[in-house]
């Protein structure tokens, strides 16, 4: 088996100062054919944007990429490294793949992943209830072989599971592991990830990213610390890999420069939990939380469709649209929450992104 190809020390580097990772959409035609123009536009914006990397093939970038009739998972990877290889960035840039399904899928998409330049692997574990959690274990070891892999813990309501604290611990002996995306939705389960890797010898090598929509301004002020063989052993929370960072991407990144300004004081202004509450809320309104997240998908193509970087809120299962009264929440969020739109970053480089 070919040698799994590391972070360079420079992507290690950013990767655990913490970097604003959005989730890759997928910009359709009113046909649902692949508008690779947007799509490429897109990952421009988030280059231009000051994001430290982009996650393709994840849940924003629609799982059905990956069905037969549509047989988009590749040139949907393919468009994204190669605009990612043309900006020639002068700065670390991590590119991660989403690997979905059992241990024969997953290989072959982190294979294709890397073949195709990408640094890292985002493994996802939901859809396989049948696994039980050693099974599960065995997959990830198999992935990191191929890959660097950033492990990822999915809210139970949209077909994660619960997993216990021994698996984390397990998890991060894996030699391979480079981070984790704590994304439950859930104090007690995120903090069973943060003490997990704590216990482990390679505490170090691994770095917390937030994927919790519902508190990522919290998360990113936080500090965990707990007892470990008598001694106090701390890690915090440095970045975001986020559906939500895929829209007003350029405030995304200004906030988590606010926030590593002030996060290592020993006293923290009280309006950052208000802050923390504002978007929050502004998440509420693109993922849908009030029915369930079905409109999780079109809420981000709505924003986007707004600044002009899509040309409509098409997902490849038409039955996928917005939610009765999403739209209007939406309206809200841009008339209580001007700060935290980027439309007039947008507006003045649109045209080249686009070119």
């Amino acid at each position: 088996m070919a040698k799994r190809r590391e972070l360079s020390q420079e992507q290690f580097r950013a990767l655990h100062d913490g970097l604003v990772i959005p989730a890759h959409p997928l910009a359709l035609d009113e046909n649902r054919q692949l508008d690779e123009k947007s799509q490429r536009a897109l990952t421009r914006y988030y280059m231009a944007s000051g994001a430290g990397g982009i996650a393709v093939g994840v849940h924003s970038t629609q799982f059905e990429i990956r069905e037969p009739e549509h047989n988009l998972f590749e040139p949907v990877l393919r468009l994204a490294a190669e605009e990612v290889k043309k900006a020639k960035l002068d700065r670390p840039f991590i590119g991660v793949a989403g690997i979905c399904g059992g241990v024969e899928q997953a290989v072959a998409e982190a294979k294709l992943a890397a073949e195709l330049g990408y640094d890292a692997g985002l493994l996802s574990m939901g859809g396989l209830s049948d696994l039980s959690e050693k099974e599960l274990l065995e997959r990830t070891a198999r992935i990191a072989e191929i890959i660097p892999v950033i492990g990822f813990y999915l809210q139970p309501s949209v077909g994660g599971k619960v997993f216990s604290f021994d698996f984390w611990r397990e998890f991060a002996n894996i030699p391979g592991i480079v981070a984790i995306k704590m994304a439950p939705f859930n104090r007690y389960q995120t903090i069973d990830v943060a003490r997990a890797v704590c216990y482990s010898d390679r505490r170090d090598e691994i770095a917390l990213y937030t994927g919790n929509d519902d508190n990522i301004i919290n998360d990113l002020l936080t500090v965990y610390r707990f007892q470990v063989g008598g001694k106090p052993v701390e890690k915090r929370v440095v970045g975001g890999l986020l559906g939500h960072w895929a829209v007003w991407t350029r405030k995304a990144v200004e906030l988590l420069e606010e926030i590593k300004q002030v996060r290592d004081g020993q006293m923290l202004a009280a309006d950052w939990l208000t802050r923390n509450i504002e978007v929050t809320e502004s998440n509420a309104a693109f993922f849908d939380p009030a029915h369930g997240f079905e409109g999780c998908i079109p809420g981000i193509h709505e924003v986007l469709r707004r600044q002009g970087l899509m040309k409509g809120i098409w997902c490849l299962n038409p039955h996928e649209t917005l939610s009765p009264g999403q739209k209007e929440e939406i309206d809200r969020m841009y008339a209580d929450y001007p700060q935290l739109n980027d439309d007039a970053f947008v507006k003045a480089h649109l045209s080249e992104w686009l070119s």
